[in-house]
């Protein structure tokens, strides 16, 4: 089956998307979201050359998105209808059980005639956090929310090392509640890595970020 994949560059939708590839079925694109205003993937800040970049690791092709607040539903609707002339029967979210989110991305497939699918829903939190470890995918920590955690975190790969420093801060570790967010930058379905260096750390409130650029 072909599908598309709303994909964030972050760890749970590269998981939502292993499983789809594992399973057989054939990827003819990824749906990335970018915010107008700073040229960026939303919530996890890829750049478009960095976006290019991971349609040349993944060997999928990109339906970049770019959106505001106000048109994003839109947007992503226009970008669903590309991929049903393009082939696609179905497209994957990596939502795990916030049914709010789920309900969003039903609606959009509603309303384009796709259907949704959703690899990683109901799957403990942390049971896929440990599965992409132990899979052998590299997150980079790109953001953290720095009144839960500690900017030292940002530029890390995450392990079972930093989830169990995680877990002694109480955190969520599979970052659903926006503790946390990474890139992912290689892996089993990557046919090379994403290569990237880390730069300054930037504070925008409750939030700190470091930035992260191709090599």
């Amino acid at each position: 089956m072909k599908f598309v994949m709303s994909y964030s560059c972050g760890k749970d939708s590269t998981l939502a998307l292993h499983h789809m590839i594992k399973q057989g079925n054939e990827p003819a694109a990824l749906i990335v979201m970018v915010n107008k205003s700073v040229d960026r993937s939303y919530f996890h800040g890829a750049d478009y050359r960095m976006l290019q970049s991971y349609s040349e690791a993944l060997q999928i092709p990109l339906l970049i998105t770019p959106a505001n607040g106000e048109n994003y539903h839109l947007e992503m609707e226009k970008s669903l209808c590309k991929a049903v002339e393009a082939g696609a029967e179905a497209a994957c979210f990596g939502d795990i059980d916030i049914e709010d989110n789920r309900a969003w991305s039903e609606e959009r497939c509603r309303n384009t005639g796709i259907r949704a699918l959703f690899p990683l829903w109901q799957k403990k939190r942390e049971e896929n956090v440990y599965e992409l470890i132990d899979l052998g995918y590299k997150c980079l920590i790109k953001s953290i929310n720095n009144t839960l955690l500690p900017r030292s975190f940002l530029g890390k790969i995450l392990d079972r090392q930093i989830i169990n420093e995680m877990k002694r801060y109480g955190i969520d570790i599979c970052g659903e509640n926006g503790e946390y967010h990474t890139l992912v930058v290689d892996g089993p379905i990557f046919k090379k890595a994403v290569s990237c260096k880390t730069g300054e750390v930037i504070d925008f409130g409750d939030y700190s970020v470091i930035d992260i650029t191709l090599k």
